[in-house]
């Protein structure tokens, strides 16, 4: 295993020890797990300043994979051990409930939707299953279909749900991009079938793969096991889509005289270079890169200066964005220079893949 995928590795499964031990043993196990994902997650990235080099194109893709199977695999059991300490099952106390539930959903919302995202897009049809699984368990099943046919070839544009526009809030944003990516999901996905696509529509197994997922909860803790699945699905799915928010808020492509939109470039996400997060969220931060190459393994993702920055990491930005005040302040001064019409706009693209 290279030192690169090495870390990988140890920064994104500390905290599924962590979390398992916490489940079981409750205590001191889920405070350092909620830390972990937490202060300790942001005191490093202070601590180890620049980004991680990217590993060398055609290098990693296998090992990559592994570890992105792993902690697929690691995401049901680990679940299902959150349903049942979270509902109450495991005899914590309330407080350790809570902690518990913040601590597993931002693990979920962190690592298990980060991972699920890089392996929706794998061509191996065992691990896009995995990843489609992912989030079909989280409640977020048609995230598979509406990322990859409608987010990546509408971003930047009105077409695209999960675009956030300039000044829009984030309370305004998450029910539009919910709703809007499921739409826009099933209509790509009922385009597909009418173009000759075959098998099972995928829509039914998000909705029915969901209900199953919800079964499981009841048989494990009943009501309250479905409850506690539901709120730490919601959980994860509003970090995601606080991601969706912060990682192209405001950005859009220009039409071309056609009022076809410009195609898309690395000035249409936000990335950011802090090293422990990024590792932690499998390079999500390096969005510009993922946009223009979907397949490129998470450890290969470049990151250049000259792309559109946030001004903190992405957890913490994300948190930001909660604030839509200081939010829409903070951002409107990075956006001049990205907006459309601005002079000298985007980096240029020559020379990359």
């Amino acid at each position: 295993m290279s030192p690169l995928i090495a870390l990988f590795a140890l920064v994104t499964l500390t905290p599924v020890a962590l979390l398992a031990a916490g489940a079981l043993l409750g205590g001191g196990w889920l405070v350092a797990a909620l830390l972990y994902i937490t202060l300790f997650a942001g005191l490093m990235d202070r601590l180890i300043a620049g980004a991680t080099r990217p590993a060398a194109p055609g290098t990693t893709q296998a090992p990559a994979n592994a570890l992105s199977a792993l902690l697929a695999v690691l995401h049901f059991p680990l679940l299902y051990l959150a349903v049942w300490a979270v509902a109450g099952q495991a005899g914590l106390a309330p407080w350790e409930r809570l902690v518990a539930f913040l601590a597993f959903g931002l693990f979920f919302g962190q690592v298990s939707n980060a991972n699920a995202h890089e392996l929706i897009h794998r061509s191996q049809r065992a691990l896009h299953e995995l990843g489609k699984w992912v989030y079909v368990s989280l409640m977020f099943g048609h995230h598979t279909s509406a990322h990859r046919y409608v987010h990546h070839v509408h971003v930047g544009t009105e077409a695209d749900p999960n675009t956030a526009r300039e000044g829009e809030s984030f309370y305004h944003f998450a029910p539009r991009a919910w709703v809007g990516s499921f739409r826009a999901g099933l209509a790509e996905e009922n385009r597909r079938r009418k173009a000759g696509a075959r098998g099972l529509h995928p829509y039914v197994t998000y909705v029915a793969g969901g209900l199953v997922a919800l079964a499981l909860s009841w048989l494990l803790a009943g009501a309250a096991g479905v409850a506690a699945h539901l709120a730490l699905a919601g959980h994860a799915t509003m970090q995601l889509l606080l991601s969706d928010y912060v990682q192209h808020y405001g950005l859009r492509r220009k039409a071309g005289p056609d009022g076809r939109p410009e195609p898309v470039g690395p000035q249409h996400s936000w990335n950011t270079p802090h090293r422990f997060t990024s590792l932690m969220m499998l390079n999500a931060p390096r969005h510009s890169d993922h946009h223009l190459h979907p397949a490129r393994p998470y450890p290969e993702l470049e990151l250049e200066p000259t792309l559109p920055m946030l001004p903190c990491s992405l957890p913490v930005a994300g948190t930001l964005a909660l604030f839509p005040r200081r939010w829409k302040r903070i951002m409107g001064r990075r956006l001049a220079r990205w907006r459309p019409d601005a002079p000298e706009t985007a980096p240029s693209t020559a020379g990359r893949e």
